[in-house]
């Protein structure tokens, strides 16, 4: 994930200032030299870094702080502020039209993700902002760009105008405008084309679409993985563009994340977006505050609670909590618990959003989390529908039958009913404030097929500890 490196770096430097009794000088600059370098190798634009750690270091040694009972929570408010102030000082928002149709000019280098971003952005405005949302193919270049627009727009339930690639793109965005206007769309997103470097030919382009369909935002889309070079791009592309904000793509890689870190600054271009990962509803609101919070291991629960209460079935949620209050978990409510969990996603992204489980987050496999609930999903639906909600009838025979269905063993079907008959257990255990996830359950998520092996693999560790206590008499 990006920042990963940073974010260990700059939690061991802070931790080590924060131990010490009192803040001076030489144990403030230690921590300085430690942060300089972690924003370096992040690779963090060095005239950024350079007045990161003067204004941190002015502010560290001012009398405010040094006359405080903890000098360390002092210095870590200052380096969230300053991160924040370099990501940018509040929320950049699109800019839409209080009457008529706005129009989002979508432009980047090719291969940043600039299509997908232009889908993603249109599921948000038309789910989450109830917008009649109008995808424009105007990417005539590169082959296969229009179909593949088709093919999200279709998956997200949002109409493509597009007049094939022998029309050209300014006639296209043209001719979309006037469809728009005629069908009652409330925005408009044009998909432009790319290409492996700005060269005038883009550019001009570009400026003839913009001077025809004035836009109220021109999103250009970078691709994290890149480094510096996103301020590099951005500044070229707002010089003959203005553009009013980035979408950075591929944050769910290794980043390092510096370009982001230094581009606000550099630019004075807001991140409005950022995409982590290739589904078309990977894509956050860039909210300055928390992503400071993250790179400092502090988690970011509002971005986690947003994500659950527009992923998750309220319903089904509902119902599962008055099943539970009334004593009844079948294998009906554990398949309805696994759909939930699939919809929110990877599991290590929703530890990081969690105070205090970044570093848990790093030991969860989320192919192998996926593969358990999987093959608990398959165990399931070989089940007839009166198995599923009677899990004490499942003798010898019909495990057999079960597990054949599924292609697995006999010994995973009873690893599942195991798991249903001790989630009584589990929701008691939660419900007194006991079961917290700790390591050992997490790694029973690996083991046992999603959130439920947990209590199979605490169970395991209790039988091996009564075990040893045996052999020890």
């Amino acid at each position: 994930m990006a920042f990963e490196s940073l974010s260990e770096r700059l939690n061991k430097a802070i931790k080590n200032i924060s131990g010490q009794g009192k803040l001076t000088e030489k144990n403030m600059n230690d921590m300085l030299k430690e942060v300089r370098m972690s924003l370096l190798e992040a690779d963090v634009n060095y005239g950024v870094v350079k007045e990161f750690v003067e204004n941190v270091k002015q502010k560290a040694l001012g009398q405010e702080v040094l006359d405080s009972l903890n000098p360390g929570q002092m210095v870590v408010k200052i380096v969230h502020d300053e991160l924040q102030a370099l990501l940018g000082e509040s929320d950049a928002k699109l800019h839409f039209k209080k009457q008529g149709i706005t129009n989002i000019m979508m432009v980047g280098l090719q291969g940043t993700g600039k299509t997908t971003a232009s889908a993603k952005i249109a599921r948000f405005a038309k789910d989450k902002l109830k917008k009649r949302v109008l995808l424009a193919a105007c990417d005539v270049i590169r082959p296969a760009a229009i179909e593949q627009l088709q093919t999200l727009g279709k998956s997200i339930d949002v109409e493509v105008f597009s007049l094939g690639a022998q029309t050209d793109a300014v006639t296209t965005a043209k001719k979309a405008l006037e469809y728009a206007k005629e069908h009652q769309k409330d925005l408009v997103i044009y998909d432009t084309a790319g290409r492996l470097h700005i060269d005038e030919q883009l550019m001009d382009e570009l400026k003839e679409m913009k001077e025809i369909v004035q836009p109220d935002d021109i999103l250009l889309t970078v691709d994290a993985m890149t480094g510096q070079d996103i301020v590099t791009v951005a500044r070229e592309f707002n010089e003959q563009l203005a553009i009013t904000g980035l979408v950075v793509t591929k944050m769910d890689g290794d980043a390092r994340g510096g370009g982001l870190l230094s581009v606000r600054s550099i630019t004075d271009v807001p991140v409005m977006f950022v995409s982590n990962g290739e589904k078309v509803d990977d894509l956050e609101e860039f909210h300055p505050d928390r992503m400071a919070d993250r790179i400092l291991g502090m988690g970011d629960i509002m971005t986690f609670v947003e994500q659950a209460q527009e992923k998750i079935d309220i319903e089904v949620q509902k119902r599962a909590v008055q099943r539970m209050n009334e004593g009844i978990f079948t294998f009906n409510d554990l398949l309805d618990q696994f759909g939930q969990v699939k919809k929110m996603g990877s599991m290590q992204k929703m530890l990081n959003m969690i105070p205090g489980m970044g570093k848990i987050s790093g030991k969860i496999d989320d192919e192998q989390v996926n593969g358990s609930v999987k093959k608990s999903e398959a165990i399931i639906q070989s089940m007839t529908p009166y198995e599923r909600e009677h899990p004490s009838c499942l003798k010898a025979s019909r495990k057999s039958r079960i597990a054949k269905g599924a292609g697995v063993k006999v010994m995973d079907v009873n690893r599942l009913i195991s798991q249903v008959e001790q989630m009584q257990t589990l929701m008691k255990m939660m419900k007194s404030g006991s079961g917290v996830p700790n390591m050992n359950m997490l790694q029973g998520m690996q083991k046992g097929g999603g959130a439920y092996g947990a209590s199979k693999h605490a169970g395991s560790k209790k039988k091996k500890k009564s075990k040893s206590k045996k052999n020890k008499k």
